[in-house]
């Protein structure tokens, strides 16, 4: 249960549709489901305003069922699990209705939310060879309720296809600038844009880009203000940060 479910309970109890105990009931619930092997915490989208996100790596594509499976039998509508191996994915689908995207090594158990951000989240790419990252981030962004705009491939080895996308980066309400080798994406957009810009760097490159790591020290080291950096590959991180802004009331 989220804060918007919390908010349309408790205005049901003001508007008399539902007893007081009714409601006591439904936020009695127990605050996590002990699996033995994991505790479940489902007041998470209470406290934070987003449910538990389930992280695929390390675990067998039995105990991601069974974790996804004690959160949509308590009503999670939309359960995203990230870093999700192919093999996991039909295991999970037997049980419950999954949508697994296998360039993102993302699954989505249930539908994806309407969008509810106040804008747009812009994901930007230098490469194609960012798309695994980049997707992680859109999709992820998607299941928290914001609305997504890609633009992949437009890194500054040819600056003109990025501003070809103006309109889409100055509308935007975030963006979310995703390079590996040198990195120097993130710098470009946030000069070019007045919102808040996290960077994403990847593990994209020859030798000496050291797996992200010189993508990231120069995201660190960018002269633009407004941009925040993430860890290496982590468009989760990014996308959830993205997402917190974007849904930030009394902002633009």
């Amino acid at each position: 249960m989220d804060k918007q479910e919390i908010r349309r309970l408790l205005q049901q109890v003001a508007d008399g549709g539902l007893s007081v105990e009714q409601a006591l009931l439904q936020l009695k619930m127990e605050p996590f489901a002990d699996l033995g092997f994991a505790k479940v915490d489902l007041h998470r989208g209470l406290r934070q305003g987003v449910a538990e996100v389930i992280y695929g790596a390390g675990k067998t594509p039995e105990q991601i069922r069974d974790i996804a499976a004690a959160m949509w039998q308590r009503g999670e509508k939309a359960i995203l699990i990230t870093r999700m191996k192919p093999e996991a994915a039909p295991v999970v689908a037997e049980a419950l209705p999954l949508t697994y995207h296998e360039l993102a090594r993302v699954g989505i158990v249930g539908e994806l939310p309407v969008p509810s951000g106040l804008g747009k989240i812009v994901v930007a790419t230098g490469g194609t060879s960012d798309m695994p990252v980049a997707e992680e981030a859109a999709l992820t962004a998607q299941a928290l309720g914001n609305e997504v705009v890609r633009l992949y491939d437009v890194g500054v080895a040819g600056l003109e296809r990025l501003l070809s996308h103006l309109d889409e980066i100055m509308s935007a309400k975030v963006i979310i600038a995703i390079a590996g080798m040198e990195g120097a994406l993130a710098s470009v957009i946030g000069g070019l844009a007045d919102c808040p810009v996290v960077a994403v760097p990847t593990s994209v490159g020859y030798g000496t880009a050291f797996g992200g790591l010189s993508a990231l020290l120069s995201m660190l080291n960018s002269c633009a203000s407004g941009v925040s950096v993430v860890n290496i590959d982590n468009g989760f991180g990014a996308a959830y940060q993205a997402s917190m802004i974007n849904h930030m009331e009394g902002s633009k």
